[in-house]
This record gives structure tokens, sequence and C-alpha cells, in this order.
């Protein structure tokens, strides 16, 4: 390349010193003509054979385009391509949020028709999360139709799509008992790619809509939901037990 331009710039130079000497031969130095705007102009310029000219100026062309580095096209950037979703979210999912958040003293009966567990999906058109119908556990089921309440809850999740859900988490730590709310984005290995960026995409306008829980859980199997992981999100080395069975 530096040879190339090297060469470019000799012949270059060749040109004008035969145009020079040219012109010189034929005019003298001092005479003068006015161009087209009243500027004077050297006489040998403009007697100067349009043919060399014209290959002067391509041969300097040619050696500026040689030397400048080309510059790649600016790459979007995360904003430009971050994809919104635009979902939606069910009043009663809303409803049902503040019904587990909100711990309000109840005759017995009403405690049982709480919820321990529910699991919310899109709707067909994946334009408005909502409750999934069935997909739940009340309080009153545990102990009753309910053995161990997460395994149950667990095997509710679907093996092969994407699914948001609130579970009411009761466990132990070495100073008290406790109720938290957790929320888990279940999206599975073996979910669909388009479910999984639907799922993705949208778990912030869920989340807007649960103010004030404290945990939260992505699992991508079976084996990111044991009792250990859970245990670690909700407390760490502090909880000793979790709905009942130590850790």
């Amino acid at each position: 390349m530096i040879r190339t331009t090297l060469l470019e710039y000799m012949s270059l130079l060749a040109l004008l010193y035969c145009a020079m000497a040219n012109c010189r031969a034929r005019c003298k130095p001092s005479s003068f003509s006015a161009t087209s705007t009243g500027a004077p102009r050297s006489r040998w310029c403009s007697s100067l054979p349009r043919t060399a000219w014209a290959s002067s100026r391509a041969a300097a062309s040619s050696a500026t385009k040689a030397r400048a580095p080309a510059i790649p096209p600016p790459s979007p950037g995360p904003a430009a391509a971050a994809i919104a979703s635009g979902v939606q979210v069910a009043d009663e999912v809303c409803r049902i949020f503040y019904d587990m958040k909100v711990r309000k003293c109840s005759t017995p009966e009403e405690i049982k028709k709480r919820k321990k567990a529910v699991i919310f999906c899109l709707s067909p058109d994946k334009k408005c999360i909502i409750v999934e119908e069935g997909k739940e556990i009340l309080v009153g089921d545990v102990g009753v139709t309910v053995t161990d309440p997460f395994k149950h809850f667990v095997q509710m999740l679907p093996e092969k799509d994407c699914r948001y859900a609130l579970y009411d988490a009761s466990f132990e730590t070495k100073e008290s008992k406790k109720e938290e709310l957790m929320f888990f984005l279940w999206a599975p290995e073996q979910a669909p790619l388009k479910s999984k960026m639907i799922y993705a995409s949208s778990k912030d306008a869920i989340k807007k809509k649960f103010q004030g829980i404290k945990h939260e859980c992505q699992a991508n199997g079976p084996e990111d939901l044991n009792r250990a992981c859970i245990a670690e999100k909700l407390g760490g080395s502090l909880v000793v037990a979790f709905e009942g069975s130590p850790v």
C-alpha cells in the first residue's frame, strides 16, 4: 500500500514538472491573465494541458482515498435492540396479589379460602397476563388434599412452557417463623424460544403490579426449585426450615 502511494506521487510530480517546463518555454512567468472571478492567474497554469491536469487530479484523489481509513457503520445499542412486549395485567391478577400480601384478621373459613400459591399465564392472544384456571393452592387445602404444598406447586408448572407464579412461603429462621411472598418466573429449557422471549420481556409489567415483594426466583428447571435453592433465596444460612421441613 505504501509502495503504491509513492509511485502515484512520483507520477504526479513528473506530470507537473513536464507541464511547467512546457509552459515556461512558451510564455513569460511574469505575465498574468484574469480568471472569470477577477483573480489573477498565471498564464502557464491556464495553458496546462487538460489531459495532464485531469490525470494529476485523479492520481491525487486516488492517493487520498487509499490513505483514508474505512469507518464502520455504528452498531445498534441495547436500547435499539430491546423489544417491549406491551402486555397488560388483568385486574384479577392485581386483586389476588393484594389478598395474598395483606393478611387481614379473618374467620377460619376465610383463611382457608386464601391462596397459598397461584400461577399466571399469558392470554391466548399474548396481550394480557391472566390467572391460569385451576392452577392454585388454597390454604385450606394444605394438610387435607395437599400434603407438601411446595412440591405440589412445582408439579403444577408445565414442562414445556413458561409461567409466572406467586407462592406464600412459610419458613423458619434461627430467630423466628415467617411468611413472605415469592415471585417466580418459570422458563424451562424445553419451552419454545418465542415463549421465553415474551415472558422475559413482560416480566417488568407484572412486577410493577407486585410492589413490595422481597424475594424473586427465576427457574429454568426442577433443579432450581429444590428446598436448598429456595432457602437460599429466602435468607441463606439463616433459614433452618421451609414448609415445616428442615433444609
